[in-house]
């Protein structure tokens, strides 16, 4: 009987799709290859999604205002998004890294942490994975990715920062207080600008500046949970396993208008186009959700949110429309200047989990299932309600959140 191998000593990868929303548009138009590309919303309030290298050269930056981001670099291609093929292709970097280990815990469209440590006897150490898995997501997605290998996930995610573009960066343990000591305080997880100008004031701005700090400074200065946290960091201390994937617990879209809009027709006009999208999530996710929710953000910023239960679960843009609209006709006052407007489903249970009820109307459930075969066919919005005829063209990012 053969002896039982051990676990790697850095068994955690994080896998990190480069400029994935760009990388997916120059897959589409191959013209914009080598070109600066910017993803975003295409208004004087979008912003900047993905930016291509050959942008991020003249210092455009993700969720940099769109409007900036011009001034820095003229000569982009600004394109709105396709979150239609980000998904896409977004499935396919899961099935790749789903051939290697189950262990997978997607953190966004383009990134993933991965537990290989059961993987070794399969595919090899660690830092051979990670290059299997770069080879294999160039010939699958037909873009790059960096990797992170590293013994824990903070780590791994700043390895595969390190990395970019398309590299891989491994950390051994016995290397990484070094690797830590040179970075910023601001790369720690929970060190926000705050955080960093309190530290700054007492001399410290690098991680291995901090890790000399005594825990109880840090404490009287930040105090204990976030002093415990940074110092563990700080140290290369990160106890957090990699979790699989679990199935979200709202699907959202949201969209911010160009200018800010008080007429009730426009305004319900876009939360039935977001009503719409959010049911077609449910549809092609395998869900039903059991409560809406509407959000409402006001040109001063102030922010309105409110939800109502369903009597029973749908995955139906009708009945989501249907209560989206009682709640934005609820809201307190008239003639409001609104900015943002969101559609939520919350409460979700799988698709098969409840029997079909005859009141559910499925005969209108039938006529939304066959726009999804329209619009997988011909692209979104192939097939619309009139009442979205006149709606004027999207300029908002509008980017889904689960």
């Amino acid at each position: 009987m053969g002896k039982r191998s051990t676990r790697p000593a850095e068994p955690i990868l994080h896998v990190d799709l480069d400029a994935f929303y760009a990388a997916v548009e120059v897959l589409k138009d191959p013209s914009l290859h080598g070109k600066p590309v910017l993803v975003g919303g295409t208004g004087n309030r979008g912003v900047v999604a993905s930016a291509s290298y050959e942008a991020r050269a003249q210092g455009v930056a993700s969720a940099m205002p769109m409007v900036r981001a011009r001034r820095l670099c003229p000569q982009a291609v600004v394109l709105p998004p396709d979150f239609e093929a980000y998904r896409a292709h977004s499935n396919r970097f899961r099935e790749v890294l789903l051939s290697y280990t189950p262990v997978v815990e997607p953190i966004a469209l383009d990134e993933a942490f991965l537990d290989v440590g059961g993987a070794a006897l399969l595919f090899g150490e660690p830092v051979a994975i990670g290059a299997r898995i770069r080879r294999d997501v160039r010939a699958e997605l037909g873009i790059t990715c960096s990797v992170g290998v590293a013994p824990t996930k903070f780590v791994a995610k700043l390895a595969s920062e390190a990395a970019k573009p398309d590299g891989l960066v491994h950390v051994p343990v016995g290397e990484v207080p070094g690797f830590l000591a040179r970075l910023p305080v601001r790369a720690l997880w929970g060190a926000g600008e705050r955080t960093a100008e309190t530290l700054d004031r007492l001399g410290v701005r690098t991680v291995g500046e901090l890790a000399a700090v005594s825990p109880a400074i840090l404490e009287r200065v930040l105090g204990e949970a976030a002093a415990r946290t940074l110092s563990e960091l700080a140290h290369g201390i990160d106890p957090r396993d990699v979790v699989p994937y679990e199935a979200p617990k709202s699907i959202s879209h949201e969209e911010t208008f160009e200018a800010d809009q008080s007429e009730e027709e426009t305004i319900l006009r876009e939360v039935l186009a977001l009503s719409r999208r959010v049911a077609a999530r449910l549809r092609e996710d395998g869900y039903r959700a059991r409560t809406v929710v509407l959000k409402v953000r006001l040109a001063n910023f102030s922010t309105l949110t409110r939800s109502r239960t369903l009597p029973a679960p749908t995955d139906l843009a009708a009945d989501v429309y249907r209560v989206a609209e009682a709640l934005y006709r609820g809201l307190p006052g008239t003639r409001r200047r609104i900015r943002l407007v969101g559609v939520q489903a919350t409460g979700l249970v799988s698709a098969g989990a409840e029997q079909l009820a005859l009141y559910r109307g499925e005969r209108w459930g039938e006529v939304e299932r066959a726009v999804d075969r329209i619009e997988q066919r011909f692209g979104r919005d192939a097939a619309l309600p009139a009442a979205l005829l006149a709606r004027r063209p999207r300029h908002g990012p509008g980017a889904p959140r689960a």
